[in-house]
C-alpha cells in the first residue's frame, strides 16, 4: 500500500494513514507504554474512528499498533491519577471510553484488527469491536482486570458477544491468559498466523477480498447483523429484513451489482488490479 497522507495528533499517540487504495490505517504509536490506553489516547482514538466514519474516500479500516505489543490496556499512571478522582469523574471518564468502543463497534466500514503481543484489559474491548480481528501465534489476550481490583464493565457488552456467556464467565473471573488458539477457538480472533509478516500479508489477501465487494453492501450487511443478532425470529425482523433487501436491491449499488453480475463485467467499485 503506497501512503497518501499520514495524520498524526499533537503528542503523534494515534496515527492515520490514508492509502490510495481506500484503505485507511488507525495506529496506535506509544510503543514505549506498550500502547496503553489513557484519557489523551482515547480521545484521539474516538477523533480518529468518528473522521474515518465520515470519509466516504476510506472503503477498509485497519487497526494496528506500532511496536511487539497491540495494546496493554489501561494506562497505571492514569488509573492511579482516576483513582483519585470523584465518583463523577470517574463515570465521566468512563463513558469516554465507553464512547470509544462504540465508534469503533459501529464504524460504517469493514474493520480489520491485527493483534500482535499482548491485548489486555480493555484491548481485548478494541479487539472483540472489529469485523475481522487477524493474529500471531504468539499474541496472547487476558481479562486483567479483576487482579487490580477492577471489571471489564465498558467491554462486557462486546467481548460477551465475541466469546460467549460462559467463556466469559470464566474468564472474566479468573483472569488467566488466552492464547490466540483458544481466542480463535472463542470466536474472538478469525485468523491465527505463523508471525507479523505472514500477519500482514494475510491482512493485504483480506482486503483484496473485501475490495471485490460492494461498499454500501457491506455496510448494510454489518448494520444487518446488528439488527438481527440476539433477536428472536418474529414478525418484525421477518419484516425488517424483507425491507433491507427490498431497498438495496433498487438502490444504485445493488442495481449495478446485478448488472454486473448478469451481463458479465466488472461492478464499477472494483479496482481494475484485481
Amino acid at each position: 500500500m503506497t501512503d497518501t497522507n499520514t495524520v498524526p495528533d499533537q503528542e503523534s499517540v494515534v496515527l492515520t494513514k490514508r492509502h490510495a487504495n481506500g484503505v485507511t490505517e488507525i495506529v496506535l504509536n506509544r510503543p514505549e507504554k506498550r500502547n496503553a490506553f489513557d484519557d489523551v489516547i482515547i480521545q484521539q482514538l474516538i477523533s480518529a474512528f468518528t473522521d474515518v466514519h465520515a470519509d466516504s474516500d476510506t472503503k477498509a479500516v485497519i487497526l494496528r499498533s506500532e511496536g511487539k505489543h497491540f495494546s496493554a490496556g489501561a494506562d497505571l499512571a492514569w488509573m492511579r491519577r482516576m483513582a483519585d478522582n470523584s465518583h463523577q469523574e470517574n463515570l465521566d471518564d468512563s463513558r469516554q471510553l465507553a464512547r470509544m468502543m462504540e465508534c469503533l463497534n459501529e464504524l460504517n466500514k469493514p474493520v480489520i484488527g491485527l493483534v500482535q503481543g499482548a491485548a489486555y484489559g480493555g484491548a481485548v474491548g478494541l479487539a472483540a469491536c472489529c469485523d475481522i480481528v487477524i493474529a500471531t501465534e504468539k499474541t496472547s489476550f487476558c481479562l486483567s482486570e479483576v487482579k487490580l481490583g477492577l471489571i471489564p464493565a465498558v467491554i462486557s457488552p462486546y467481548v460477551v458477544r465475541a466469546i460467549g456467556e460462559r467463556q466469559a464467565r470464566r474468564y472474566f473471573l479468573s483472569a488467566e491468559v488466552l492464547s490466540a488458539r483458544d481466542a480463535e477457538r472463542f470466536g474472538l480472533v478469525h485468523i491465527v498466523c505463523d508471525d507479523v509478516d505472514a500477519m500482514n500479508a494475510r491482512c493485504n489477501q483480506m482486503l483484496q477480498q473485501l475490495a471485490q465487494n460492494g461498499p454500501e453492501a457491506m455496510e448494510a450487511a454489518k448494520g444487518l447483523v446488528f439488527a438481527v443478532s440476539h433477536q428472536p425470529i418474529d414478525s418484525t425482523v421477518i419484516d425488517d429484513t424483507a425491507h433491507r433487501i427490498a431497498d438495496i436491491r433498487v438502490g444504485e449499488e445493488g442495481q449495478e451489482g446485478l448488472n454486473a453480475f448478469l451481463n458479465k463485467h466488472r461492478a464499477n467499485w472494483i479496482p481494475e488490479s484485481t
